[in-house]
């Protein structure tokens, strides 16, 4: 069914993380490429027609896209817009339940469902924009998704559910997505997937990671490469030398470990162990002592006991992540815990966990931060705020790492690095002055 677009705006709406946002993107593309104008998590009510690409990862995520297709459809009824279409990991999973419970959606699409979503506005698919992105974030950096969908088994997790099994795109068209996003002014290209650990097994049968990043580093433009959720368990280790052979990959790894205790990561099915993640860890730093480690992890998993808290709070001492996230366990339909197991840590536990990790985290990062006073860094500008601007060092990835506040009495220009002397620190903020 095709929908007349009014006007020729449409607004997209995107919940969750970056890889939903790099969807929106490639969409956002595809309709500028038919020549309506797109507009990006607006306000604007000229946009009679509105796309909500929705996140279905937990429990508060789900309550999120429910609460603005709401919102959306409220303002269908009212007539301040014409047209509500939901796409993206919710509607992926839940899209029957959601054609019955909100009929005055549109159209509702999956993940995969990107020629659909273009076509029912009566636009033409064009293979010519495949790769390419109208970027939502500042235009000196930007996500690259490698793969698509995941082959893990993680007992809480229900993204196989939504995104499928795994598929990686090939080098060669990485390469040439990279090359544009550095034609349009990118310096910062951070890969992101559900599991960048496994990249190219489906394709070129063996870890092909480390020849990507090869491939990647030689791209004119890229000043800094970065990498997320690269999975623990089969981690591939020749990713290591070649971060230290590449001044434009950044020392900065985020590997999401999830737990520490043997008995819960049993329960979670991730397939490494207590004794293995510490080894890993040592490995990395004594090969890149100076490198940056994010994690992130999981409390109030089905059988989780103090004495397992206990454990990871040790791991949390003594690891001294320099960065780290927090969730608690939220039980999701057909996912392995929830077949498997009762929901048995007490919400008010589960928070009460969560809260001790992030206090000892508070303590770690400031005492992380306060050995940078009177050191020099290279920092990048995202944006000039109040009376200060805004930047981020090697360590610091975009929107959930620490941010560099600069006072210059001359004018920084944004995109641009420059060397900055630490000042003063908090917990998850730095204060510095440019470099003379």
């Amino acid at each position: 069914m095709k929908t007349k677009v009014k006007d020729n705006i449409i607004n997209i709406v995107t919940l969750g993380c970056s890889k939903n946002l790099v969807d929106s993107e490639y969409l956002m593309k595809q309709l500028q490429g038919n020549k309506l104008k797109v507009l990006h998590n607006s306000n604007s009510e000229k946009a009679k027609t509105v796309i909500i690409n929705t996140c279905g990862f937990i429990k508060d995520a789900k309550e999120e896209s429910i609460d603005t297709i709401l919102q959306y459809v409220k303002a269908k009824e009212d007539g301040i817009i014409d047209n509500v279409f939901v796409m993206g990991c919710l509607s992926e999973r839940y899209k029957n339940d959601l054609r019955t419970e909100i009929p005055a959606v549109d159209q509702f699409f999956g993940t995969n469902d990107l020629k659909q979503i273009v076509e029912s506005l009566g636009a033409d698919y064009k293979t010519e924009l495949v790769g390419e992105r109208l970027l939502t974030t500042p235009s000196h950096y930007a996500y690259l998704k490698i793969s698509e969908g995941c082959d893990r088994t993680c007992s809480f997790c229900a993204i196989p559910l939504m995104r499928g099994k795994h598929r990686s795109k090939s080098i060669e068209n990485l390469v040439s997505e990279t090359e544009y996003l550095t034609n349009n002014g990118a310096k910062e290209i951070i890969l992101i997937a559900q599991d960048l650990t496994y990249y190219g097994v489906d394709i070129y049968r063996r870890q092909r990671l480390a020849d990507l990043l090869r491939e990647l580093s030689k791209i004119h433009g890229i000043e800094w490469l970065r990498l997320h959720y690269a999975y623990p368990a089969q981690f591939p280790k020749d990713i290591i030398q070649v971060i230290k052979d590449h001044p434009n990959i950044c020392n900065y790894l985020d590997i999401p470990f999830q737990h520490i205790s043997n008995h819960v990561l049993k329960n979670m099915r991730r397939n490494h162990t207590k004794q293995q993640t510490y080894d890993l860890i040592d490995f990395i730093r004594k090969e890149i002592p100076d490198i940056t480690l994010r994690t992130t992890l999981l409390v109030g998993h089905p059988g989780e006991e103090e004495k397992d808290f206990d454990e990871l709070k040790e791991f949390v001492s003594s690891v001294r992540f320099d960065r780290l996230g927090i969730f608690t366990y939220s039980e999701e339909e057909d996912t392995y815990a929830a077949r498997n197991f009762k929901d048995s840590v007490p919400e008010d536990v589960k928070n009460f966990r969560a809260e001790e990790i992030m206090n000892l985290q508070n303590n770690i990062s400031k005492e992380l931060n306060d050995k940078k006073i009177g050191s020099v860094y290279k920092v990048i500008i995202d944006r000039e705020e109040g009376e200060f601007y805004v930047g981020r060092t090697e360590a610091d990835s975009p929107e959930v790492d620490n941010e560099v506040l600069i006072r210059s009495a001359k004018k920084l220009n944004i995109g641009y690095f420059y060397f900055v002397k630490i000042s003063e620190a908090l917990d998850y903020d730095l204060f510095g002055e440019i470099e003379a």
